[in-house]
């Protein structure tokens, strides 16, 4: 291993850190400082050719890449660890709406970038979140019902495969593996940079409203009926958070239990106004966030945490909904119930996102209605065997609508039996697994369930 050491370090240009190495943990840091990696190695890869060198000298040693969002949600404790945050560079051609998008940068980014020209991505609920790692497995996000998932607007990747090659994939060069990368997330080589196509918009209906505690019962059933009559145009989510009496949660909502319907609306305001009034009139309301909005502004509509922080979480998919599941879900988690969880979450999907793109792609789960998402107490002494458990107990009480499939950037490390094959139709498993071994023959890149 040091001769491989003094080789990268002289190869590339970022930095080669070894455990002890100043600078070590802080380059594998992630969204969620309870996954802690401990390989053999991290390189901060500061280009393509970067990436090359680092497969081609390392011949028989296993490399993972770690972006800039959310991070890989297990921990490795082997081989060599990619870091890409030090890939920034963006730039928008207007004529076009081609975002050219390096590896490090977050949506946040492109958001604040297309917004100077009128145009917008198809991303995430969070700004926080790595553009790269997003898109590689689908992508949900705050206009998906309108648009679709996010690698439905990606029109070509960069990438190093397991031989040491830099390609081009798109939909004339490397088609095989530009079906795979849109959807598959994993195991190919390192993606370097994405070419993602924009949408002309500037402003949307959309924001937050937050009910109390005693109207979480009537705004959650009022809700799934409403989802059902929603036009594509709309995307919608609602979540029951348990909050703590911290000062940086707004006093109306500090200490307290209760349930916030998010809203986007891609058309007149006057007539996403009208769409959402049964929702407002489903109770008596405790903060009212929605309205125009730029669309540079759209993390906002979701507000999901920033800062790094300890977590723990769960999703799947569920099919369609009716009053028994509203029976089920609330008497797991509704506000009479003692569950340590912060938020638990249901996402209405369909529309666009069931249809996908002409060429095809290798997105898992869009057939699924809904997403259920929950999220545990930020305390490390649950997360081995307390939220398992509760959230075992919450997923059996829904069981009759959780969907056979799910889609893998819900899925978190696959850490349950069976979520990985969820995560794909069998006959894309074995396509995914046909592209893996032709641009990574030796299988340098391991993906999968551990």
């Amino acid at each position: 291993m040091n001769e491989l050491v003094e080789q990268l370090r002289k190869a590339v240009a970022g930095p080669v850190l070894t455990v002890g190495d100043d600078g070590f943990a802080d380059e594998l840091a992630g969204f969620k400082t309870n996954v802690v990696h401990q390989p053999d190695l991290v390189v901060g890869i500061t280009s393509a050719a970067d990436a090359a060198a680092v497969v081609a000298a390392a011949a028989g040693t296993p490399i993972r890449v770690l972006a800039t969002g959310h991070g890989l949600g297990t921990p490795v404790t082997e081989g060599i660890v990619i870091t890409t945050s030090r890939l920034n560079g963006l730039s928008i051609d207007p004529a076009t709406k081609i975002a050219h998008i390096e590896a490090g940068c977050r949506w946040a980014d492109v958001i604040a970038a297309a917004a100077k020209h009128g145009l917008a991505p198809i991303a995430g609920a969070s700004g926080n979140v790595g553009c790269i790692g997003l898109l590689l497995g689908g992508g949900f996000g705050p206009l998906a019902r309108t648009y679709g998932l996010g690698s439905d607007w990606v029109r070509g990747f960069e990438l190093v495969t397991g031989a040491g090659e830099v390609v081009t994939a798109n939909a004339t060069e490397h088609p095989d593996l530009f079906w795979a990368l849109r959807g598959g997330k994993g195991g190919f080589g390192v993606v370097t940079s994405v070419d993602v196509e924009l949408v002309e918009l500037t402003t949307l209906y959309g924001g937050s409203v937050f009910f109390d505690a005693p109207e979480i019962d009537g705004v959650v059933r009022t809700w799934i009926d409403w989802t059902t009559t929603l036009p594509e145009a709309a995307t919608t989510s609602a979540i029951i958070l348990r909050l703590p009496p911290l000062p940086f949660i707004p006093e109306p909502l500090r200490g307290k239990t209760v349930v916030s319907v998010r809203f986007a609306y891609v058309g007149d305001p006057a007539e996403g106004e009208k769409l959402f009034a049964p929702i407002r009139a489903a109770g008596a309301v405790l903060i009212d966030l929605l309205g125009e909005m730029p669309a540079s502004q759209i993390a906002s509509i979701h507000n999901d945490p920033t800062e790094p922080t300890v977590s723990w979480d769960r999703g799947l998919l569920l099919d369609e909904l009716d009053g028994d599941f509203a029976d089920a879900y609330l008497g797991a988690v509704g506000p009479d119930q003692q569950v340590p969880m912060v938020a638990v979450e249901l996402r209405h999907l369909g529309g666009a996102v069931s249809r996908d793109v002409p060429e095809g792609s290798a997105v898992g789960g869009r057939s699924g209605a809904y997403t259920l998402f929950m999220v545990g107490a930020p305390d490390p002494s649950l997360f081995e065997t307390v939220l398992p458990a509760v959230a075992e107990q919450v997923l059996s009480s829904v069981q009759k609508w959780t969907s056979a499939v799910n889609t893998v950037n819900l899925a978190d490390g696959f850490v349950l039996p069976g979520s990985y094959e969820a995560c794909w139709p069998a006959e894309t498993l074995a396509r995914l697994a046909e592209v893996r071994s032709t641009y990574d023959p030796a299988g340098r890149f391991p993906y999968g369930p551990r």
